[in-house]
């Protein structure tokens, strides 16, 4: 593998976000990969229902992470 990317990688391993950032990440996510399906998805649809989820109960960045 190319150094500088395995450089980026260590890198962003080490990255803790916010929980305001991983709920923005979390949408954002959701409505690429929803409007792929259906182009009747807005980003106004996704981020109300968001407003409406639980808060996740695990900090993502304390997961086992295996790879």
């Amino acid at each position: 593998m190319n150094v500088n990317i395995s450089m980026l990688i260590e890198a962003a391993k080490a990255v803790r976000m916010s929980a305001s950032e991983r709920a923005e990440q979390r949408s954002s996510f959701v409505y690429g990969n929803t409007k792929i399906e259906n182009e009747k998805v807005t980003r106004d649809l996704v981020d109300r229902i968001a407003a409406n989820m639980p808060e996740p109960t695990t900090d993502p960045g304390q997961s086992d992470r295996r790879g």
